[in-house]
């Protein structure tokens, strides 16, 4: 499909789109690490649209919605956005690609493009932002009667919004697989009241505390996402065998720690 000829995406006029220099975006993205500047956030958003475009034309003969492909997309950038280490030392855009294409394909495999009304949609991605917004401003994540009024929105509305976009977590999820013996969500479901598995859980969670971000996320997206250590590594934006490092270091610290 050829864009050029698309006068507007999701209320968007897809010839009037700016692309930014990436010194511009670095500038951006120091900005809104430093401070949480919206209207930088914003403009880098804004200034990365042509990329989402040209992410989700290879996506476009899966029989899905345009616009639902973009939104998708636009996700993704955020997420980029929010994840993005000024110290990986990879360009912006080489970096945003395959979050941006992951973000698609996870959808499109687990069925993700529901549809919902353009109302909740929108709802949806001011909620989002403001949810990334309070996080860079507090440092912690935001509940959600703070996200409802930093929007204006009802609570209710909020939480109908955010879970139109959430993806299901399927009981055969990989948590964890070492010599081809793999432990599932669904084995971690258990009684409450079983005392020996709360405690077990509190050493987990404190052991986790313990770790760098960049560890807790490669744990994140192997362990609970399923993702292999290739996968990771080009989200991330570094190599496979630095992925099976800090993987690695990262497991014994757990071991060691509980």
């Amino acid at each position: 499909m050829n864009f050029n000829n698309k006068v507007a995406i999701s209320g968007i006029n897809t010839n009037n789109l700016t692309v930014l220099k990436e010194s511009e975006k670095i500038a951006l993205l120091q900005e809104i690490k430093a401070t949480g500047s919206k209207e930088a956030r914003d403009k880098l958003i804004n200034g990365n649209l042509r990329l989402v475009l040209s992410v989700i034309q290879k996506f476009t003969n899966r029989g899905v919605d345009i616009e639902d492909l973009f939104q998708i997309g636009v996700i993704g950038l955020m997420k980029a956005i929010n994840n993005f280490d000024l110290n990986l030392g990879v360009r912006f855009s080489t970096y945003c690609v395959p979050m941006i294409s992951g973000e698609v394909r996870r959808n499109l495999r687990d069925g993700g493009l529901v549809k919902v009304s353009r109302t909740l949609k929108d709802l949806s991605y001011k909620a989002m932002q403001a949810k990334e917004k309070l996080l860079n401003e507090n440092h912690k994540d935001p509940t959600i009667d703070d996200i409802a009024r930093e929007i204006d929105a009802p609570r209710e509305e909020v939480v109908i919004a955010l879970e139109s976009i959430t993806e299901p977590i399927s009981l055969y999820e990989p948590v964890f697989s070492e010599s081809g013996d793999t432990l599932y969500v669904m084995d971690q479901v258990c009684d409450k009241d079983d005392i020996d598995s709360l405690l077990n859980e509190v050493a987990l969670r404190d052991a986790l505390k313990n770790l760098k971000p960049r560890e807790k996320k490669i744990l994140y997206m192997r362990f609970l996402q399923g993702k292999t250590q290739i996968e990771v590594a080009d989200e991330i934006g570094i190599s496979q065998a630095q992925v099976s490092r800090l993987e690695k270091n990262a497991l014994e610290n757990i071991k060691q720690l509980i």
